[in-house]
């Protein structure tokens, strides 16, 4: 079995960035981010080495240190080849809030997640599930792929609103005819049998 990413470590990993940059919001993207809304969510979407994540006050922390980017302190402390790679097996790709495609108005319909740390509240907020599979078909590496099939199969969504949230991110035609025809191939197995409902969280 491929080795996969949990909640508890999706928390670890918050706890760490949330301490360090004194944020009170963590900002989860990337295939991770499936963790806040379905934290059992099928393995093979759980499948990877990293979480995606950034402060919300990252801008703020930057103009408190100018010779400093926030991304390059979360690679340099927790990133890939770091003490903390080293000592749990996962990282944190320092991202901000540019590095996924996500519609404007994501944040209306995000999942939020509230934890605590060192005696104050932190919210984890990531993308809905639709925007989630709308940024990673704005891509559609293979990887990308991997992780929207493997969701389909824990969970049928709606193919028409996906493309419509690819369309509110700025997706080019070229882009939305990509992801059309790959939710097609995806979906088509799945018009043999029962839609999957909504499953636990």
């Amino acid at each position: 079995m491929p080795e996969h990413r949990t909640r508890e470590e999706l928390e670890h990993a918050v706890r760490a960035v949330a301490r360090h940059f004194h944020a009170d919001e963590v900002v989860v993207v990337g295939s991770q981010a499936i963790l806040v809304g379905w934290p059992r969510a099928p393995v093979m979407a759980r499948v990877s080495a990293e979480f995606d994540l950034y402060p919300a006050n990252n801008r703020k922390w930057e103009r408190q240190n100018p010779e400093l980017e926030a991304s390059e302190e979360i690679n340099a402390l927790f990133g890939e080849g770091s003490v903390f790679h080293g000592s749990y097996g996962y990282y944190i790709d320092g991202v901000d809030e540019k590095t996924a495609r996500l519609p404007p108005d994501w944040r209306d319909g995000s999942e939020v997640w509230t934890i605590e740390v060192d005696n104050r509240q932190v919210r984890v907020v990531a993308p809905a599930l639709d925007d989630l599979i709308a940024s990673k078909l704005y891509r559609l590496s293979a990887k990308d792929e991997r992780f929207v099939a493997a969701a389909f199969e824990g969970r049928c969504f709606d193919s028409a609103r996906i493309v419509e949230r690819l369309k509110a991110a700025g997706a080019p035609p070229a882009v939305l005819d990509r992801a059309r025809n790959f939710l097609t191939n995806i979906e088509r197995p799945a018009r043999f049998s029962e839609p999957a409902g909504r499953p636990d969280p």
